[in-house]
């Protein structure tokens, strides 16, 4: 990416800074346009009201159009939990369900199914890990025709892998199950299409790949979806006229806007839109193949040192960021530290040390960080 890019981020002034898979530090144009918002209450109070509701209007085009989808059937929410749990409370579970999953995936996407597994006696299948990967096949064979639920990641938080969507999707529809996909760690990094990838449910938020503030979530359902989950927690904007106020019988907005409950966070909206621009000018795909060149990079930069990448780097398998382990026992605690002390920021995860950098993000700094491993 261009110098005028990477300026956009004076994080890299100060540190090496590879853990997007947690936080990304937004840029400099993000920062501005939340200021921006909280200024214009701070001066003007209530006044320009309706050109706050635009630009979240703006950024949930720019949403829609990375995940492949319609602005309609993109609701914003407050996290990947939320999102997740609405999709889990809003079914019409039955004796003899089951939902199949992923044994390491991230906790946001296993609490909301083991609360309906609890409540309604709906059996929960967990796919293992094998090797750093997920064995699709393995996983397909726990799919039947009492599957309501197939959840996912697009991209493992724990170990890199990429799911191929695209089959998995296909063997859930086959069985007329929902495909749930946990888009948080890799929309904005890893191509996305609901449609093509026959995504029923994506979740996630703002502030990893996408490089927005935190507290902006999203929830995509597919017309498919729609007609199968209700919402649960609904509020004054559920509905399709909210200042209507005293019509009741408005019935439920469509598409996924009815679970947009109420007033939002109009000045990180601000910032979601710029983040999304940013990328949007850059280009997804261009971002996913620089990434995966990047992390090449290190792999390759790590062949013959005292380190396993966990990571599996097969086509179609490999995602924009890498999970090692010690050789010889360092814990993944103890190299964070030591790489934190040398301000390169990295991630533990279990028994693995996370590296996940952005596009602006270079070579140079991959080598500073491979010289610094103890």
């Amino acid at each position: 990416m261009t110098p005028e890019v990477r300026a956009l981020f004076p994080i890299t002034q100060r540190s090496i800074y590879f853990n997007h898979a947690a936080i990304s530090p937004p840029p400099t144009t993000s920062i501005r346009a939340v200021e921006a918002q909280l200024r214009d209450v701070h001066e003007n109070g209530s006044k320009n009201f309706r050109s706050w509701l635009a630009v979240k209007e703006d950024a949930r085009k720019l949403l829609a159009n990375l995940l492949g989808a319609s602005p309609t059937q993109v609701a914003f929410v407050r996290n990947t939990s939320d999102a997740l749990s609405t999709v889990a409370n809003g079914l019409n579970w039955r004796a003899g369900d089951n939902i199949v999953t992923f044994s390491r995936e991230f906790t946001s996407n296993v609490y909301p199914w083991l609360r309906i597994r609890d409540v309604f006696g709906v059996e929960v299948r967990m796919c293992e890990e094998r090797n750093g990967r997920i064995d699709l096949s393995e996983l397909e064979s726990m799919i039947d025709d009492h599957t309501r639920i197939v959840a996912i990641s697009h991209v493992q938080y724990a170990s890199g892998f990429r799911t191929d969507l695209t089959r998995l999707g296909r063997v859930a529809r086959r069985h007329d199950a929902l495909f749930v996909v946990d888009a948080i760690q890799a929309l904005g990094a890893v191509p996305t299409n609901v449609e093509a990838e026959f995504i029923d449910v994506a979740a996630g938020a703002s502030h990893k790949w996408l490089l927005a503030p935190e507290g902006v979530g999203y929830l995509f359902l597919s017309d498919r979806a729609r007609e199968r989950i209700q919402p649960t927690l609904v509020g004054w904007t559920s509905v399709p006229d909210p200042e209507d106020y005293l019509n009741f019988e408005q019935g439920w907005s469509r598409g996924a806007l009815a679970w947009e409950t109420g007033t939002g966070p109009a000045a990180l909206f601000y910032g979601f839109k710029a983040s999304l621009e940013l990328l949007h000018n850059a280009g997804v795909q261009r971002i996913a193949d620089y990434l995966e060149e990047l992390t090449d990079y290190l792999c390759e930069r790590l062949a013959g040192k005292n380190y396993e990448v966990v990571s599996s780097r097969a086509p179609g398998e490999k995602s924009q960021f890498v999970c090692i382990r010690h050789r010889s026992g360092l814990s993944s605690m103890a190299l964070y530290h030591h790489l934190n002390q040398r301000n390169i920021i990295t991630a533990p995860r279990g028994d693995r040390l996370r590296i996940a950098p952005h596009f602006y993000n270079t070579a140079t700094e991959v080598d500073q960080f491979v010289a610094a491993l103890p």
